[in-house]
């Protein structure tokens, strides 16, 4: 797909009419999965190419309505599909796969339907590209997503260095520069990577003078605490002494510093969004994801607004890629389970929410992660439960006899034992295979916890990044041993786990990609991790295909849509991915370097160049 040229097929189809390569006229048009960094695209590349399919997805779309991608000499479309796992041929029939096989297979079959020949158009693959099923993002934030890149705080490497991140955003916006009373909203900073491991305070922001007495919320990269300003302090006040399933980070003198932990997040009062802020933080979202080759995400946490806002969007027809949501459980309205139903299929099958999302416990990296023993860096604590587990206890068992998916976020392994406990007791009533529960991350488990969520048949959503992304600091939060039971996604597998994979964007990279490599190497992008070239507990690696499968038919199947998506065999929807380079076979340290060529849903095309 990188070079632009006529290409014959076998001589023995010489006649079949139409011989088209897939084109790609420059190596820069398609998206760059290069290291963990966004994969990005020119600005109007985009926009024309995704108004061309958006608008008249099969009037303007240089492809037919039947068409056949197929790879020049041998099998090099990844089916997914263990009764064919690589085939030469992918035909795609309006938005639905028809057939698969062989060169000769496939149009052997396509005049024995009673067709011409020449009514089937052939696109040839370069040499060394390849076709695999749509990618999904299992674990995702869409909205958070496009806000994160307004202002992303990723690159500030001490708290002087984030504050001038905030500084230059706002000298950078006048709108914002002239009006004080405006919030600024910034996400990523990461307390963990600084040469002090020490958390920020507002009294760091009000050193600039162009920050100073703004009200400024700034979102930690885990999305488990908010750094704010001295004015956004004085809007939220007054605080409370203490807060159920949080922590508001106070001084000696007891007050508050400017950090707020998990529940005490939501203590900050700031303007809602509006409708154009959505839209906009929506196309950026999906601008990135396309190409990335997502063409499904998990969004993990649908509120009240982003919900409705999903709505409209799937009533409007503009949802460009699959979307399924989490409802947010908000423990302080009535239970909804019974009265509310399930969106299924809207906007014309992009729009599916079928799962209600809950919080056990805090995050790892800001110490709210629910132990069972302190940690060993701070023996004082063993973290938090932002649930109590009798809520959890009363629930979930009622969630699922309504028939609603529940996939709780779970991340120390107190707080996987007592949702796996719940599970346990709900699931001696209901059918698990029907529900599907899910642990969100499933991060640090005991060896009983393990076998116990195969038994269970209790899907594990994990975030392969997460893991080269804590490997640095894990060990001194859990201690040698306790260590060896997080982000063990060989042992979950090898226990009769399924797997789906996720990003957690905007906490990491939505590169897919990224989380293959990091499933299969438990390297950082550098080649490096704490134990050496072999990578971080290498025994804990997956294989390629394992892997694959979690981004594809175990993701779609997390999201009851294995029957329609995650493989590519006939009567599925043609979504499918080009990808420049093997990743099932070449080195792993060229993995991250290859590009996305082309994305296309319902057998048109999304992002790139067909």
């Amino acid at each position: 797909m990188s070079e632009l040229r006529k290409r014959q097929g076998p001589d023995k189809f010489a006649d079949t009419g139409p011989q088209n390569i897939l084109p790609g006229r420059s190596t820069s048009i398609p998206g760059v999965l290069s290291g963990f960094g966004p994969c990005r695209l020119v600005t109007l590349v985009f926009l024309a190419v995704f108004a061309a399919w958006f608008l008249s997805p099969e009037g303007t779309s240089p492809l037919s309505r039947s068409y056949a991608v197929c790879s020049p000499s041998g099998a090099r479309v990844y089916t997914v599909d263990q009764a064919a796992p690589n085939v030469q041929c992918l035909v795609v029939d309006g938005s639905l796969i028809l057939d698969t096989g062989s060169l000769e297979d496939v149009m052997a079959h396509w005049v024995a339907s009673g067709r011409l020949r020449s009514s089937l158009q052939i696109r040839y693959l370069d040499k060394s590209s390849i076709v695999v099923p749509g990618l999904s993002d299992s674990h995702a934030h869409i909205l958070e997503y496009g806000a994160n890149r307004q202002l992303p705080l990723g690159g500030g490497k001490t708290i002087k260095d984030t504050v001038a991140l905030v500084r230059r955003y706002i000298l950078d916006n006048n709108d914002i520069l002239n009006d004080p009373s405006k919030f600024i909203e910034g996400w990523g900073w990461d307390h963990t990577s600084w040469p002090v491991e020490e958390w920020p305070t507002s009294d760091a922001l009000e050193t600039d003078p162009i920050v100073r007495g703004r009200p400024v919320v700034l979102q930690s990269k885990d999305g488990h605490a908010l750094w704010i300003s001295k004015k956004a302090l004085t809007l939220s006040s007054p605080w409370p002494s203490e807060v159920e399933g949080g922590v508001i980070v106070k001084d000696s003198f007891g007050n508050p510093t400017g950090v707020l932990l998990d529940n005490a997040q939501d203590l900050v009062k700031r303007p809602a969004p509006t409708e154009q802020d959505l839209l906009r933080r929506f196309n950026a979202t999906v601008k990135d994801a396309l190409s990335c080759g997502l063409t499904s995400i998990h969004d993990a946490g649908f509120n009240p607004v982003s919900l409705e806002f999903f709505r409209r969007q799937a009533a409007a027809g503009n949802l460009p890629v699959r979307i399924y949501g989490m409802r947010y459980f908000d423990e302080s309205v009535p239970y909804w389970g019974n009265l509310s139903k399930p969106i299924i299929n809207a906007g014309n099958g992009r729009l599916n929410a079928r799962s209600v999302k809950m919080f056990a416990d805090g995050a790892l990296r800001s110490g709210g992660a629910a132990l069972n023993e302190p940690y060993c860096d701070n023996p004082h604590t063993k973290g938090f439960m932002r649930l109590d587990p009798k809520v959890l206890t009363d629930v979930i068992p009622k969630y699922l006899r309504d028939g609603w998916q529940v996939n709780v976020h779970a991340i120390g392994d107190y707080a996987n034992g007592v949702v796996l406990d719940t599970f346990e007791t709900a699931l001696k009533d209901v059918n698990v295979t029907a529900l599907r529960p899910r642990l969100e991350h499933a991060q640090i488990l005991t060896k009983t916890d393990m076998e116990r969520v195969g038994k269970l048949g209790v899907i594990a959503s994990i975030q392969p990044t997460h893991a080269i992304s804590d490997m640095w600091f894990a060990e001194d939060r859990l201690g040698s041993e306790r260590v060896k039971g997080l982000y063990a996604f060989r042992s979950l597998l090898d226990h009769g786990s399924r797997l789906a994979f996720g990003s957690d964007f905007p906490v990491e990279d939505m590169n897919p990609l990224s989380g293959f490599y990091a499933a299969i190497t438990r390297l950082s992008p550098e080649g490096q991790s704490p134990s050496g070239p072999s990578g971080w507990f290498p025994e804990q690696r997956l294989t390629r295909m394992e892997a694959l499968r979690g981004m594809t038919i175990d993701a779609a199947y997390a999201s009851f849509t294995e029957s329609n998506l995650g493989s590519l065999v006939p009567g599925k929807r043609a979504d499918y991915v080009v990808l420049s380079q093997d990743i099932m076979t070449i080195p792993v340290d060229r993995i991250l370097n290859t590009k996305v060529q082309a994305t296309v849903i319902d057998g048109r095309l999304a992002f790139g160049q067909v």
